[in-house]
């Protein structure tokens, strides 16, 4: 028998119905996985609006009567207005030196050549390997003789350092694949190492700046363990804190918990979703050249 080849494509008919049936199930696999990956933030936003005998009863279904209130009673309770202040600054303050002395650094190790760049890089990624919570015990102890706990200079000092290796690589690797003739063109018009920097390389790495603040906005505003050790002042308490306010030895006040929660997770959605071209694109530069 003769095969049935398609008038517009040239390729045979049956082909062309495989490849839609391929394309349907790749579609429905990756619905199935965003539903999965959606599910605990939808298991949530239901469970923070649930009375605790029904957060327990009923964990999986939908509330049989919404208690909006719970959203008020947790932002008084835990004082969820002064915690969301104290993180935004933390946050914030640590990104802007996280971002300014990373992409400084990623400058340098990227554009120019010189005896100590293995050095340095070793060093950084020396600084990717360390685990963060084994280095609590001697920073409380620097905290200490400095007098920096109970400041937001506890939470802002360690949330750069430790976020600078990470900033420092994804950032050099974007502005490698930036050709070098800017560069120079720029140089021969009279513009300076400076001028170059904050004119040209910094909006042009935008992209990886990005990616960098996302992860850190993350890892900053999420942090729980440095918060706990370097701050005892209820007046400067992180979100993290707040949250631990509904549970005790004894007992959980799930309703209430669930309900910050939902609080909490609101800005990194937010930024998330505002973002996250952005840091598609810086973490695929430099991946495919040519």
């Amino acid at each position: 028998m003769e095969q049935v080849v398609s008038m517009q494509t040239g390729f045979p008919a049956g082909g062309k119905k495989r490849k839609v049936w391929t394309r349907g199930v790749v579609n429905i696999l990756l619905s199935l996985y965003a539903l999965v990956t959606l599910y605990p933030l939808i298991w949530l936003f239901m469970s923070a609006l649930k009375s605790n005998e029904e957060f327990h009863s009923r964990p999986f279904l939908l509330p049989s009567v919404w208690k909006w209130d719970n959203i008020v009673r947790a932002w008084k309770v835990s004082g969820m207005g002064l915690s969301l202040w104290n993180s935004t600054v933390v946050t914030i303050a640590s990104l802007v030196l996280t971002l300014v002395l990373g992409a400084l650094a990623a400058f340098v190790l990227s554009r120019f050549e010189f005896k100590l760049k293995p050095f340095f890089m070793g060093l950084f990624l020396l600084g990717m390997l360390i685990p963060i919570h084994s280095t609590l015990v001697p920073l409380f102890i620097i905290m200490k003789k400095v007098g920096l706990l109970n400041t937001y200079g506890a939470l802002i000092l360690p949330y750069a350092a430790f976020e600078l290796p990470l900033a420092i690589f994804v950032v050099a690797a974007y502005l490698v694949t930036i050709p070098k003739e800017i560069e120079e063109a720029a140089l021969i018009d009279g513009t300076g190492y400076w001028g170059i920097f904050f004119r040209m390389m910094l909006p042009l790495s935008l992209p990886a700046l990005s990616t960098v603040a996302i992860l850190g906005f993350l890892r900053f505003w999420n942090d729980f363990a440095f918060a706990l050790v370097f701050i005892s002042k209820p007046a400067l308490k992180t979100v993290p804190l707040s949250l631990s306010a509904f549970a005790t030895g004894y007992m959980t006040d799930y309703e209430l918990t669930m309900a910050a929660l939902a609080i909490a997770v609101l800005p990194t959605i937010v930024v998330f979703l505002l973002f996250q071209e952005q840091i598609m694109k810086g973490m695929t530069a430099g991946a495919v050249k040519g």
